[in-house]
């Protein structure tokens, strides 16, 4: 190399390469873009594409192949259980994207989601040996079919998957492919020499040590937000909107609501607690509002992050009774606002709390929620709210969180 090659080589900035289900919409859409952020303000360049949805974004951004890549790859999935393995033609036309701008790092976001090949990415990525940093959102990367297996208590992934027990559930096939696409992931997704492995929680973490994928690089990154956006919120008119009259307010979050989001305890504390409470679901479908009691107020999914924090506001306590969960962000943005959580011991979602933030009561276990929410009725939201608050800012704050995934492209850049 000439002296003036190697000149031009250290000028250069660094390109950092995101490849995200979604970007800037939903949890991991909003990481993508936060972790692009910090990117531009290190004064490298930032590139992210994405699948599905996406909002406008301060990173160079592109959408792998289209609409029907998708809808073709979702009826692939459900008459094979190949997931994964269609949108062919769209995965190659990004492998060539990628080599004209020949990134230093790529880092891979949710990378399920019907609209990227994982064959045709994973060959290209063991072929250009490049530094590789992979965020882990849920458990998809070392099983043979599902994002979680608490629900069902299915360990059959820490040895070998077959004769899955959810191959109905998302991503839904009518066939069983579990023992093939687990042989297919661990020969794939250990092809990678310069692989780094960043779980969003302590419990994915030790969970991923013991798959097939436990001899990677791993650092625990906790997902952060937006301090700015989820802060206590003036919210009178949203007491005026629900005719508030003094009632506690519980809180919950999702999209989707489905059972393993614990929708249904919501329903089993409607029935038990008196006039007294007031519960409030958000990121329900129209469907599913319909069929609520009339004790429960029932509001579809908003992506107004200042109408989501005047809500958080509202909420005398947020109640997150997921049955299985990496580490959830709607937990974070409660704290940020100033309120008090109760969550089941469930997967990396306890993490978010101590005991001055909020409750972590035993799983399935009804009447311990309803005693953790007559606990924060008795000592008031003000007593746990600016422990809140200060936990958000020391642990989940974007800035700081984000801010670890340059350190560890700094070191695989050698800087």
């Amino acid at each position: 190399m000439s002296t003036s090659d190697f000149i031009k080589m250290r000028n250069k900035k660094p390109v950092i390469f995101q490849i995200s289900s979604q970007l800037n919409v939903g949890s991991v859409g909003r990481i993508a873009e936060q972790i692009g952020e910090k990117i531009i303000e290190q004064g490298w360049e930032s590139y992210i594409v994405y699948g599905r949805k996406a909002l406008n974004s301060q990173s160079q951004n592109f959408k792998i192949g289209n609409n029907i890549d998708v809808y073709k790859h979702v009826i692939y999935t459900r008459l094979t259980d190949k997931h994964g393995l269609a949108s062919q033609k769209a995965t190659r036309h990004l492998v060539e994207k990628i080599k004209k701008l020949n990134p230093d790092i790529i880092h891979l976001q949710l990378i399920h989601g019907y609209y990227i090949n994982i064959e045709i990415l994973f060959d290209y990525l063991q072929a250009a040996n490049k530094p590789v940093v992979w965020t882990f959102h849920d458990c998809w990367a070392f099983t043979g079919h599902c994002i979680y297996f608490d629900f069902v208590n299915c360990q059959k992934w820490q040895t070998h998957c077959s004769n899955c027990p959810q191959s109905h559930e998302y991503p839904k096939s009518f066939v069983d492919r579990s023992y093939e696409n687990f042989e297919l992931k661990k020969r794939i997704f250990n092809s990678l020499n310069n692989l780094t492995i960043v779980p969003v929680s302590n419990w994915l973490a030790e969970e991923t040590k013991k798959s097939f994928l436990k001899h990677h690089n791993l650092k625990v990154i906790h997902n952060g937000i937006d301090l700015q956006k989820f802060t206590h919120k003036e919210h009178q008119s949203l007491i005026d909107l629900h005719d508030i009259q003094g009632e506690l307010v519980i809180l919950g979050v999702a999209n989707p609501w489905t059972d393993r989001k614990g929708l249904k305890y919501f329903v089993e504390l409607s029935t038990k607690l008196s006039k007294e409470y007031k519960i409030i679901l958000i990121g329900l479908s129209q469907l599913q509002i319909k069929e609520l009691p009339s004790t429960i107020i029932g509001i579809e999914r908003t992506q107004n992050v200042d109408k989501l924090a005047e809500y958080y506001s509202l909420a005398d306590v947020f109640m997150n009774p997921t049955l299985e969960d990496t580490f959830p962000t709607t937990n974070l943005e409660a704290l940020a606002c100033g309120t008090p959580v109760i969550t089941f011991n469930t997967g990396g979602s306890p993490e978010a709390i101590d005991d001055n933030t909020g409750f972590v009561v035993e799983k399935y276990n009804t009447e311990k929620l309803i005693s953790a929410i007559q606990t924060l009725k008795d000592n008031g939201k003000s007593r746990y709210s600016k422990a809140c608050r200060e936990r958000a800012e020391m642990l989940f704050d974007k800035k700081k969180s984000f801010s670890k995934y340059i350190e560890i492209y700094q070191k695989l850049l050698g800087e």
